[in-house]
């Protein structure tokens, strides 16, 4: 049984670390008894209350009408079999099984929109000038829709929460690679490792879960 979240803040230095820690917080402040349907529901209530706080907090002490303070977010849930990922944004889910690599999550984005709905390559999405913006978040313009993925999940399973500032600067075999090292702290190392090599132009969030 456990409880695994990364939350990615949005709308600068400030109201991203205020958001992103709320939401960490607030998860990690959850009771875990009750089974597991029970943890999705009080994961996705408490997200959806977080919402619409930080939405209430943009309103009350902010004469900006551009100004911005929300967060991604991606849980991983565990008990037994059972593997439930919750997300919103496009922080991201991974699964490394059988020396395959899969990616549970979608990222909520314009540039996977584009992709989806007007059957862009990734690299004509890409090229968009507001590729990278969000179509969902905690604290964003609109009630958060959180989505909701349930797998069960094997023996040698290992998962990966991460940021866009780490999957951005590394390919999927690169990721792969990470994930086929022996234990966590070796693959976190290889993954950041990875990344500080070159240009890291974000932050770097990261989280291995090998049960």
């Amino acid at each position: 049984m456990g409880c695994w979240a990364v939350a990615d803040g949005m709308g600068g230095h400030r109201a991203g670390d205020v958001a992103s820690q709320w939401v960490v917080d607030s998860l990690a402040s959850l009771p875990s008894g009750g089974g597991l349907d029970a943890r999705i529901k009080r994961v996705c209530l408490c997200l959806q209350w977080l919402d619409r706080r930080l939405r209430q907090e943009i309103t009350v002490t902010s004469s900006n009408v551009d100004c911005t303070m929300g967060s991604t977010v991606v849980v991983l849930l565990l008990e037994g079999d059972r593997a439930v990922c919750i997300w919103a944004g496009d922080s991201r889910c991974y699964l490394w099984r059988e020396r395959t690599l899969y990616q549970l999550s979608r990222d909520h984005s314009l540039q996977e929109q584009l992709i989806v709905e007007q059957q862009l390559s990734p690299a004509q999405a890409r090229a968009h000038p507001a590729a990278n913006a969000l179509t969902r978040a905690i604290g964003a313009d609109e009630p958060v829709a959180l989505e909701v993925l349930e797998l069960t999940h094997n023996p040698g399973d290992v998962f990966l929460l991460c940021s866009d500032g780490l999957y951005q600067a590394l390919s999927h075999a690169e990721l792969g690679q990470a994930l086929s090292l022996a234990t966590p702290e070796s693959m976190l190392d290889r993954l950041f490792d990875g990344v500080l090599r070159g240009e890291a132009r974000d932050n770097l969030t990261a989280v291995v879960i090998k049960p």
